[in-house]
């Protein structure tokens, strides 16, 4: 249950994340809004980090490379999602990004890749899957 209330919660606040990101980018620009809101976002989370501690620092060492770099991601997201809003407006964005992350995420699992745990294939999903993208298309229209 506390999974899928923080999934919810992530939800929400990605859609209104890329819609605050959109507006501001009309006032200053792409990528002046994409350097913005991580710089916002790293001072506040440095500031949880301080006040709770729950981490363990020396533990960084340990991390594969290419997983410290995992917030380069962050960067790409939020351009892509400010210049998808522009383009074609909050709901087909949001609808294209959703059905590509799960896309994405059913890749990874079906595949085991980054150390996740194999799972395999199921004819539900499939059509799952082909359904939300059917949805996403008629949307379109």
């Amino acid at each position: 249950m506390k999974g899928a209330i923080f999934a919810l919660f992530g939800g929400l606040c990605i859609t209104m994340q890329g819609i605050f990101n959109a507006r501001m980018s009309d006032a200053i620009g792409g990528w002046h809004t994409t350097s913005m809101v991580h710089l916002v976002a790293f001072a506040i989370s440095m500031t949880i980090y301080m006040k709770t501690r729950d981490g363990k620092g020396k533990s960084f060492r340990k991390v594969p490379f290419l997983y410290l770099i995992g917030g380069t991601f962050g960067v790409i997201v939020v351009f892509s999602e400010l210049t998808a809003i522009h383009s074609i407006g909050p709901a087909a964005a949001i609808a294209i990004l959703l059905v590509a992350q799960i896309g994405t995420a059913f890749l990874i699992e079906s595949k085991g890749w980054f150390a996740e745990k194999k799972i395999p294939v199921t004819t539900r999903q499939v059509v799952g899957l082909t359904m939300m993208l059917a949805g996403v298309i008629l949307f379109q229209l």
